[in-house]
């Protein structure tokens, strides 16, 4: 597995499957990744039969093994506090919760149809739904928007995650300065798979 040397930080609003993949890719390569997680996202109504990879599992299953996967890594999950306002400030992000301010380099939104957030910090709109490229980026520098936020009607689990690992790419490739890929090979899953299977 490949890590950077970067100290950046990324703070993620939201914790479906945008958002804990986008934090999986970014705390598994080094940069430190919070998430803010109401549990509000609408998995806990799905099934998944349409995800490649899942044959069939209940969307609440799903989602306690993609917590777990992330805790794995390190993330710094804040469950149940959420943020009710992002600013962008002069090279950084602010985040704030009822709890306290969160200081971020980078912010990934990934609260589904709620648009609030990114509305609030100024990113660009198109129609009704943020405006980003294959990247996932907003019109706010570094500020990135994922899923039902940028979809007038593809909301699909297995969509919203791509987005949130697109988001998490494009953030280390420009703390890489070049294209970053996370690929990995058989031999790096010795370690990781035995981690998360002693803490099922």
């Amino acid at each position: 597995m490949s890590q950077t040397d970067a100290d950046a930080t990324v703070s993620i609003v939201g914790g479906g499957p945008a958002g804990l993949s986008a934090a999986l890719f970014t705390q598994k390569n080094g940069l430190q990744t919070r998430v803010f997680d109401t549990d509000g996202t609408w998995m806990h109504k799905a099934h998944l039969f349409n995800y490649l990879g899942v044959g069939s599992q209940d969307g609440t299953a799903f989602m306690e093994t993609a917590r777990r996967q992330v805790d794995s890594f390190g993330v710094e999950r804040h469950q149940g506090e959420e943020v009710t306002d992002v600013t962008a400030t002069d090279d950084a992000f602010s985040l704030e919760t009822a709890e306290g301010s969160y200081d971020a380099d980078y912010v990934v939104l990934a609260t589904g149809a709620n648009r609030d957030l990114a509305e609030s910090l100024g990113c660009a709109f198109n129609g009704d739904v943020v405006d980003v490229g294959v990247d996932m980026e907003t019109s706010v520098n570094d500020a990135y928007a994922t899923g039902a936020m940028v979809r007038a009607e593809e909301w699909q689990a297995v969509i919203s995650a791509g987005d949130g690992a697109a988001a998490a790419l494009n953030i280390l490739s420009k703390e890489k300065g070049e294209h970053f890929h996370d690929f990995d090979v058989p031999a790096d899953a010795d370690g990781v798979f035995g981690a998360m299977s002693d803490e099922a």
